[in-house]
């Protein structure tokens, strides 16, 4: 009997553990979550980050802090380090470009094809749709909790030189791009010399002529005055956009509750939407009036006519092909259905 009476108590006091046990992880949070950015407010990137700390903190009644790092602070700098640090839990959380991150998650890449998505309805039915859930699917499998899509934008082409209307108009010219390799291949295609380097030393070598051009979203030509720097021709191309994806360090997830995941989850969702208008504003509009403010300092922009741009098209495609493989050609067939199928 006072055997039985024993079995019962340590049931008991199993059942109370595991209770407890349960209700741990409200005891386990961290008194402050680092989120990590390439870029931080006023942009529309850093404004993501914020949006969503803002967001978290009011829904959970304070139960999660998140504080924002700009600059990729948490990793000196060097941005190609971001979804490695997540993964290894130096980052808790991060908003961040699938082309910083294609090296981890080579899916990433469909986003860079050349001249693969010609308007924003098409970025909409790729990450809004199966393929969106796709590449998902493949960042979970990477190692870190993919909750949301935001976007960096179209990114166009300046220079100092002369208006680019042709693959000629490259010829030569040394542009700037980011360290990815299809960016390489595209710039080389076209006729350019394309030169890898970070933002920190593009800017004084942009100043000083050593390098012609750049590409990147145009929000950031105001934002960064880059007319100051020598780049006094924009051409818009759409060759390529820069989705953004909200996600957490999978070991922080799976400290919280399953109600405060769910909230993180549909304030990234929502802060989502709020910071793809943010990137949009001025672009979508008839008039595009971020256009006219960036020929008010100056600078000559040119948009390209749809025989203008079949011509860097075909000069590229040589690379889309190259490169439809190693992202994987079944994903690559499915966005290119989807965009087909887009509604515009």
């Amino acid at each position: 009997m006072q055997f039985r009476r024993s079995l019962l108590a340590l049931a008991a006091l199993a059942t109370a553990l595991g209770t407890f046990s349960v209700a741990a992880p409200a005891q386990t949070y961290k008194p402050e979550y680092k989120m990590s950015l390439v870029l931080g407010p006023p942009t529309p990137w850093g404004m993501a980050g914020k949006i969503w700390a803002d967001l978290v903190k009011e829904r959970t009644q304070g139960r999660i802090n998140i504080k924002l790092y700009p600059g990729v602070s948490l990793i000196q700098g060097d941005q190609t380090r971001e979804f490695s640090a997540l993964r290894q839990g130096v980052i808790d959380m991060a908003v961040g470009s699938t082309i910083n991150w294609s090296p981890q998650v080579k899916q990433l890449n469909l986003f860079s094809l050349p001249f693969l998505m010609p308007d924003y309805a098409a970025v909409d039915a790729l990450t809004q749709g199966e393929v969106g859930q796709e590449i998902f699917a493949a960042i979970d499998k990477a190692g870190v909790q993919p909750l949301a899509w935001g976007e960096n934008g179209y990114r166009e082409v300046t220079n100092s030189k002369r208006a680019i209307k042709s693959p000629a108009d490259l010829k030569g010219m040394k542009i700037r791009v980011v360290g990815s390799p299809i960016f390489s291949d595209m710039f080389t295609a076209m006729g350019a010399n394309p030169t890898q380097m970070s933002w920190a030393d593009a800017q004084p070598a942009l100043a000083s002529g050593a390098v012609d051009g750049q590409e990147n979203p145009l929000f950031l030509f105001t934002v960064l005055k880059m007319h100051t720097v020598g780049q006094k021709h924009v051409t818009t191309w759409g060759y390529m956009a820069d989705p953004l994806v909200f996600v957490v360090n999978k070991e922080i997830w799976a400290s919280w509750t399953p109600a405060d995941q769910a909230i993180v989850r549909q304030a990234a969702i929502d802060a989502g939407k709020e910071e793809i208008a943010l990137a949009r504003k001025g672009l979508t509009e008839a008039d595009k009036p971020l256009l006219k403010d960036i020929a008010g300092m100056g600078v000559t922009v040119t948009q390209l006519s749809a025989a203008e741009r079949d011509a860097f098209v075909k000069a590229t495609r040589p690379v889309y092909t190259k490169w439809k493989p190693q992202i994987g050609t079944a994903l690559v067939d499915k966005a290119e259905k989807a965009i087909a199928a887009r509604k515009q």
